[in-house]
Parts: C-alpha cells; sequence; structure tokens
C-alpha cells in the first residue's frame, strides 16, 4: 500500500518544464527579432502606399544611419547651393 501511494506521489509530482522561462539575454534577442510593420502613404494620396516589414534592429539600424547623415542631407536644398541634385 506504501509503494502504490508513493507511485502516485511521484506521478503527481510536478516536473520540469522543458519550455522554462527564458533568461534576460535570451528574451532581449527575440525582441531584437520581432517583426514590425509600417505603412508609408505616397505624397498627396489617402490610400496609395506601401508597407515594408523589417525587424526592430533593422529599423533601429535604418533610423541611425537617417542621424548620421545629418539634416537636410541629399535634399532638393543642397541642389540650389551647388551640392548633388535633386533625386525624382
Amino acid at each position: 500500500m506504501l509503494g502504490l501511494l508513493a507511485l502516485a506521489l511521484l506521478a503527481a509530482s510536478p516536473s520540469t518544464d522543458p519550455a522554462a522561462p527564458e533568461s534576460a539575454a535570451e528574451k532581449a534577442s527575440d525582441a531584437q527579432d520581432k517583426v514590425i510593420c509600417k505603412r508609408f502613404l505616397e505624397t498627396g494620396s489617402l490610400v496609395k502606399g506601401y508597407r515594408s516589414c523589417k525587424t526592430k534592429r533593422e529599423w533601429e539600424r535604418e533610423r541611425e544611419n537617417l542621424r548620421a547623415r545629418g539634416p537636410g542631407s541629399n535634399s532638393c536644398r543642397d541642389a540650389a547651393n551647388g551640392g548633388a541634385g535633386c533625386s525624382p
């Protein structure tokens, strides 16, 4: 009888879950790999546009690249000042 009770307790005891909570480093890398989609509207249109999907890491890299170029880089204003021409 005591043996059956021991077996019942072993069967009912919670086992370690292989999908245990991840470490903080793994969660951070997963957050950077999350895909984010953004919708961009064509200038002058309320409905015509396109959708771009990138990971969070790619969006951040693109934002840093734009900031590194500085304000007014490759703009039409530069064309008037002898800079590179305006791209159509």
